[in-house]
């Protein structure tokens, strides 16, 4: 009985749990099914809310309208027959089907250098070639380089009212720009900023968000803008701060994007291992890197500048950091997922502009009319065409950062040209003796491609920058002036010395002679020795010692020529140069130094650079018969004139030493010796105080018995 209830009882029990099973199984089900709509539908508002928003990038066009190097195998509506690479109709192509598929989600953005480099700039004033077309194309905003103020801010204000005249243009963006209220010269510029045709920033209103994009000029770039003056700029990153206050807090955007001609560069290899990268801190560096890192409400730094090829943004703070390379080289699509206030990168591609693209046929015919303007207004006054065979060259000629072929012939050139205009064999001290030119000017390789002819305008891109000091054109102006044999060395040791802490730029090439210098010398003083050629091409030491007061002539372009007479300013005077005329009295204004074409003529009648170029290399010899000019064999390999020599040797560390050295090294020694005596004094007290020990324990053990 008992039994028999016990398991009546057991067996409602069970009934009723497998009822409850039941009942919670279903409740679960159904609850399951109402939780799966609702994360559908949160799912569905969340994309919704989250939008899209394609950042288009090109930095550093510098003028390159065409496929490049060299400019005749450049075939841009055809695929698969030449190697070149660029040319904006190449470019135009791309940016005009990215865009066509959402233009309402996409902006266009350069990070600045649209201008100067090649042919096309020297009628940038008067056609405004490269805004309008990247007008055309479909830009949304570009960043003010260093390289558009080459014309001095009176010639920008030109080329904008050109293009504003011609038909419009994009945004142009600077924040940290600053005019001098009390000079005339930036005036004209100051005015259109004032339009608002350049500005500090621009609200574009994409996919219903608020985005705010500015411009910033960054510290180097400012430093290798000779001609901005009296335009200067702030620094980069308070500017950002404050900018980035005024975008978040007054305009109310929801995106922040920078387009900075700062530049990020390499600290250490992409491929170093694991043990290498423990003594750096980063793989990359910069000032676009910093200004990530100090202003982290930016959302995405469209980078230019330095000429970066960046495969994959950098990340800094979760902000994506861009640069393109340079040139048309490649174009850059960032894809931001913008969700809840945020902008997070999705993905990222960069493009190769090369013979796989068609170009873009409408603004191929805008680049041709442009290429015939420079035949008529630039070209033909000099007895040159665009298109001209100038020379043929069997190998490249590249520019390094060390002595280069295309350095010597650049250097030589120089010499030759000025000693054209101003060698009279009367007078032996009017023959140029040394020649000196700096990496920065030389701006493109000669690449011998298929045929191996130089045309025009492969030649002019090699020495393109620059604008006259007394004509106004396009074009450096070769100078000359005397300096004494300490002046040389002073000279070369920029070479030794700045150019390893400030870069590619102050590296120099030279001609007429020759030297060694040794890295593991002091400071400003690493040049051992010098020889300079004579009338014969022989080669012969040059005394350097300050006995020495003969004077020498140089040759140069009016860039280098400026940068030598202030290179004593910021090296704390121990690179001092005062170049002087003829008779050894200082020159205090560089333009009565310049090389004049025609004496007889009124004013000075500048020679340019680029047209002495062109002339020294049509001057060579035609060894096959076809009319043009043959590339000698001796520029095939660099000739030795610069020599490295790493050598802790006293007679390499001391010979031709200035008071640098012997200053250096009187004060290592009054260090050594001080050290010295501080360490005699120090040992001398110990060991008094060791003496005076001994002694006092063994009065203590006295005094105990």
């Amino acid at each position: 009985m008992n039994r028999s209830k016990n398991w009546f009882q057991r067996g409602s029990k069970t009934h009723a749990d497998k009822s409850m099973q039941r009942f919670l199984r279903g409740f679960l089900i159904r609850v399951g099914i109402i939780l799966s709509f609702v994360l559908i539908y949160k799912s569905s508002l969340a994309q919704d809310n989250a939008k899209t928003l394609t950042i288009i990038h090109t930095n550093d066009l510098q003028s390159r309208l065409l496929g490049f190097a060299p400019n005749r195998e450049y075939t841009p509506f055809t695929l698969g027959d030449d190697q070149t690479i660029g040319g904006v109709a190449r470019v135009a192509t791309v940016i005009k089907a990215l865009k066509q598929k959402s233009p309402e989600t996409t902006l266009v953005i350069d990070g600045g250098d649209v201008l100067m480099g090649t042919l096309f700039h020297t009628i940038a004033r008067e056609e405004s070639a490269e805004l309008r077309l990247l007008q055309e194309i479909g830009y949304d905003a570009i960043a003010l380089g260093n390289h558009e103020f080459d014309f001095r801010p009176r010639g920008l204000a030109q080329i904008l009212h050109t293009a504003l005249f011609k038909g419009n243009l994009p945004a142009l963006l600077c924040a940290n720009i600053v005019f001098n209220e009390t000079d005339a010269r930036d005036d004209e510029l100051q005015a259109l900023f004032e339009q608002g045709v350049v500005k500090p920033y621009q609200i574009f209103v994409k996919n219903g968000w608020r985005i705010g994009v500015f411009g910033l000029m960054g510290i180097d770039a400012a430093e290798v803008a000779p001609f901005a003056k009296p335009v200067t700029f702030s620094d980069p990153i308070a500017a950002a701060k404050q900018i980035v206050k005024t975008l978040k807090n007054d305009e109310q955007v929801d995106v922040i994007i920078c387009a900075s001609h700062g530049g990020v560069t390499q600290s250490a290899r992409l491929d170093a291992s694991a043990e290498e990268k423990k003594s750096i801190s980063e793989i990359w560096k910069g000032e676009d890197i910093d200004l990530a890192r100090e202003v982290p409400e930016i959302d995405v730094v469209v980078g230019g500048h330095s000429h970066t090829f960046l495969e994959k943004p950098i990340i800094v703070n979760n902000t994506p950091v861009l640069q393109a390379g340079a040139e048309g080289r490649y174009v850059g699509v960032l894809n931001l997922q913008i969700e809840n206030g945020a902008a997070v990168m999705k993905d990222y591609q960069s493009i190769a502009i090369n013979d796989s693209i068609a170009g873009d046929r409408d603004i191929q015919a805008m680049v041709d009319a442009y290429q015939e303007m420079i035949n008529q207004k630039i070209l033909n006054p000099h007895g040159f065409s665009f298109d001209q065979n100038i020379a043929e060259t069997a190998f490249d000629l590249t520019i390094k950062a060390e002595e280069s072929n295309l350095g010597n012939l650049v250097a030589d050139a120089i010499r030759w040209s000025i000693d054209q205009h101003e060698h009279d064999p009367t007078r032996p001290n009017t023959r140029t003796a040394i020649a000196v030119e700096s990496n920065g000017v030389i701006r493109d390789d000669l690449l011998r491609g298929k045929s191996g002819l130089l045309q025009v305008s492969d030649l002019f891109r090699v020495v393109s920058l620059g604008i006259g000091m007394v004509d106004d054109q396009p074009g450096y102006a070769l100078m000359s002036f005397y300096l004494t044999a300490p002046e040389i060395k002073k000279a070369f040791e920029v070479l030794t010395s700045v150019h390893p802490r400030k870069g590619w730029d102050y590296f120099l090439q030279i001609s007429g002679a020759k030297f060694r210098y040794n890295p593991n010398r002091v400071i400003f003083d690493r040049v051992i020795d010098i020889e300079i050629a004579g009338d014969s091409g022989h080669f012969a030491p040059l005394d350097l010692s300050s006995r020495n007061q003969q004077l020498y002539k140089v040759g140069c372009n009016v860039f280098v020529g400026t940068f030598i007479k202030l290179v004593g300013d910021f090296t704390w005077g121990f690179l001092r140069i005062v170049p002087k005329d003829s008779s050894g009295m200082p020159i205090e204004d560089l333009n009565t130094a310049l090389v004049d074409a025609n004496p007889n003529a009124a004013g000075i009648q500048e020679v340019k650079q680029w047209v002495s170029f062109l002339d020294y290399l049509r001057n060579f010899a035609d060894l096959n018969g076809n009319n043009i000019s043959d590339m000698p064999e001796g520029y095939r390999f660099p000739q030795g004139r610069i020599v490295r020599v790493d050598s802790w040797r006293p007679a390499l560390l001391y010979k031709n030493a200035t008071a640098v050295t012997w200053g250096a090294s009187g004060l290592i020694l009054v260090l050594l010796v001080g050290l010295a005596w501080l360490t005699q004094v120090v040992v001398t007290r110990l060991m008094r105080r060791a003496t005076n020990n001994r002694v006092r324990q063994q009065i203590s053990k006295q005094a105990k018995y």
